[in-house]
């Protein structure tokens, strides 16, 4: 039996909104500048216990960013949890995200990156829709910022989000022809790479599949796209929609070499991922890639 999809309410002024660090530790400049414009929308961002931590890689220990993660999840209160940075960090701790107690309340999960590892735990076991979105210390962009109205619109407005591939984008060339329909699963090539063989790894058959990556060079991107391939992780995906591949040299070309057999469309030049501005999508809403106009359109977290 298919499981149905569980989607959380969007975000309206008034809402309590917790800024957590699941994995890297985030500068207390841009946990401040996060605070300012989630409050300039309206909302109540609480900063918790952990996020201003620091060990190591990590934002704190494992059983720290847990605490924070599993009491955002528990408290009734809180609509959204927005994670204030990637890094590395997520895997350690995912298996033991209270996921029960989201089924019985979905909230609206935001981040990129390395969220990408919860994106997938939430929608494999849940099949909750959340939000491939910047990270909240990202608002040191300014809440006039490309970034942070995109990430408005995604939690806030019910709108459609409609993307037109940006030509001056690294990954723009990797495009073959044709249209794509299906929910929007993926994120950072890295994670998705290290979900493989994981109890999170969702089956990518029938899904527009999204790719971003940022600073690995040209042998790595190809090798993980290569093992992907390899393991059957992209056998009946409907298409790619390619985010931005920053610092990432020839990856259009490596795209094209190591996907293009696959016979569906892919479309890059998408601004999402790692570049100096980017878009926020919801993750396992459905989408429509349309290569010959050059867009990406995905629904709304509610439908």
């Amino acid at each position: 039996m298919t499981q149905d999809v569980l989607r959380p309410a969007l975000l309206k002024e008034g809402d309590n909104v917790a800024l957590i660090s699941p994995s890297g530790p985030v500068p207390h400049d841009r946990i401040e500048a996060a605070v300012s414009v989630l409050s300039g929308w309206g909302l109540r961002p609480h900063v918790f216990p952990n996020a201003r931590g620091n060990h190591r890689y990590f934002s704190g220990l494992d059983e720290a960013r847990l605490a924070d993660l599993n009491t955002a999840i528990r408290d009734a209160s809180i609509r959204a949890i927005w994670c204030l940075r990637g890094g590395y960090g997520m895997q350690r701790i995912v298996d033991d995200v209270d996921f029960a107690t989201l089924k019985a309340d979905p909230k609206l999960v935001i981040g990129f990156s390395d969220i990408t590892a919860l994106h997938f735990a939430l929608w494999q076991r849940l099949r909750l829709v959340s939000v491939h979105g910047p990270v909240a210390a990202q608002f040191d962009k300014g809440a006039d910022s490309l970034t942070a109205r995109a990430a408005k619109h995604a939690v806030m407005s019910g709108e459609p989000v409609v993307l037109t591939v940006d030509p001056a984008e690294a990954s723009a060339p990797a495009r073959t022809e044709g249209t794509a329909s299906g929910p929007l699963l993926g994120g950072n090539l890295s994670l998705i790479a290290a979900s493989t063989g994981t109890q999170d790894m969702p089956s990518l058959a029938g899904t527009v599949v999204l790719l971003e990556e940022v600073d690995e060079p040209h042998y790595k991107v190809d090798r993980m796209l290569n093992h992907l391939c390899r393991a059957g992780a992209f056998e009946g995906v409907a298409g790619f929609a390619v985010g931005q591949f920053t610092n990432c040299p020839e990856a259009a070309d490596i795209i094209l070499d190591r996907l293009g057999h696959l016979g569906v469309p892919i479309l890059g030049g998408l601004p999402i991922g790692h570049g100096d501005q980017h878009y926020a999508v919801p993750h396992g809403s459905m989408s429509t890639l349309d290569v010959a106009s050059s867009t990406l359109t995905v629904s709304p977290v509610t439908g």
